[in-house]
C-alpha cells in the first residue's frame, strides 16, 4: 500500500501539473510516466555501469549509449529550467519513442507502435523542471511501490471504473501469478490489461523461478521477450503505459495490443480463435 509520506508526494506533483494547465487526469498520468520512465532508464543504466566497473566486463545492453550520455535523467535534471525542456522536448523524448526498435524486425514492436503517438505535453520549463525535482525524490526501484503508485494515481481519476481503469491490488496480483504458477512454456494473457501489472507480475515469477530456461539461449530469450505476454486494452494511454513498464521489467517486446476484448471474448485474429494457456486478469472480468 503506498505511504503516507509517498502519496503526499504524488499529490504535490499532481498540483503542479494541474495548475501548470495539465487538467485531464489521464493526460497527467501519462506525461508523469514518460519521467518516470526516463528516469527508471537512468536507473538501471547506472546499476549496469557499476556491475562492469566490479567485473571489467562492458555494460551489458546499455540504456544508452555512449555519445547519448546527456540524455541521462541524472546529467539533464541539473540543468537550468530552458535547456531541459528544450533537451526533453527535442532529444530525450524522441530517443524513448524508438527505444524498441532495436531486433524487432520490419514493423517495430509494440511499444514503438504505441509510443508513435505519444505527446510531449509539458506546459512551461517552469513546471517540468519543478516535477523533475519533486521526482527525482521518488525510489522506483521497487516494483510494489511501481505498482502502488499506478493504482494511487489512477484512484484519482473521478471517472474510474467507467472508462475501465479498474484496479486490483498487488497483493492479489501476486496471490493470483503464484496459484497459476506460470511455466516458461506457458503463454500468457490478460485480455484487460491496463498498465500490464499482471503481466509483469507473472514475468517476475519466471524470472524468479525459471530463470535459467527462458534465459539459457538466443530462442529460448526470444520466446520470453516476444511470445510469452500477451495483453488487450481499449485505451491507448494505458497501452503505452503498460509498454513501458513491461520495457523497464526486461520484457522488450510483449505483444501489447488495442482491442476490446469484452465485447469481442472469443477474440479471433486471422481467422483463427486466440487460445492461451494462462488468462491472469481483474477478477470480476
Amino acid at each position: 500500500m503506498i505511504t503516507g509520506e509517498l502519496r503526499s508526494k504524488v499529490d504535490r506533483i499532481w498540483d503542479t501539473m494541474w495548475s501548470g494547465g495539465i487538467s485531464n487526469p489521464l493526460s497527467v498520468i501519462e506525461q508523469l510516466t514518460y519521467l518516470l520512465f526516463i528516469k527508471r532508464l537512468d536507473e538501471l543504466h547506472t546499476l549496469k555501469e557499476h556491475k562492469a566497473n566490479r567485473t571489467g566486463k562492458p555494460i551489458e545492453e546499455p540504456a544508452f549509449a555512449a555519445d547519448q550520455d546527456h540524455l541521462r535523467w541524472s546529467r539533464f535534471k541539473e540543468t537550468a529550467p530552458e535547456t531541459m525542456f528544450e533537451k526533453l522536448r527535442d532529444e530525450v523524448f524522441p530517443f524513448i519513442k524508438t527505444l524498441g526498435d532495436n531486433g524487432a524486425g520490419e514493423g517495430g514492436s509494440t511499444y514503438t507502435q504505441h509510443m508513435k503517438d505519444a505527446l510531449f505535453m509539458m506546459p512551461t520549463p517552469r513546471v517540468l523542471a519543478s516535477v523533475v525535482d519533486q521526482l527525482d525524490d521518488i525510489d522506483m526501484s521497487d516494483s510494489d511501490t511501481n505498482g502502488d503508485l499506478y493504482e494511487y494515481m489512477l484512484g484519482k481519476i473521478a471517472t474510474a471504473g467507467q472508462n475501465g481503469q479498474f484496479r486490483t491490488p498487488r497483493h492479489i496480483i501476486k496471490l493470483m501469478v503464484d496459484m497459476t504458477a506460470p511455466t516458461p512454456r506457458d503463454v500468457i494473457c490478460d485480455p484487460a490489461c491496463g498498465t500490464a501489472g499482471f503481466l509483469i507480475a507473472a514475468s517476475e515469477h519466471l524470472v524468479k523461478h525459471h530463470s535459467t530456461t527462458i534465459y539459457k539461449d538466443a530462442a529460448a530469450r526470444r520466446r520470453f521477450n516476444e511470445d510469452t505476454f500477451h495483453g488487450y486494452d481499449f485505451d491507448n494511454t494505458m497501452l503505452r503505459i503498460g509498454s513501458m513498464n513491461m520495457l523497464l521489467h526486461g520484457v522488450s517486446s510483449a505483444d501489447l495490443r488495442n482491442d476490446d476484448t469484452l465485447t469481442d471474448p472469443q477474440h479471433v485474429e486471422g481467422g483463427e480463435l486466440v487460445r492461451f494457456d494462462r488468462i491472469l486478469t481483474n477478477p470480476p472480468f
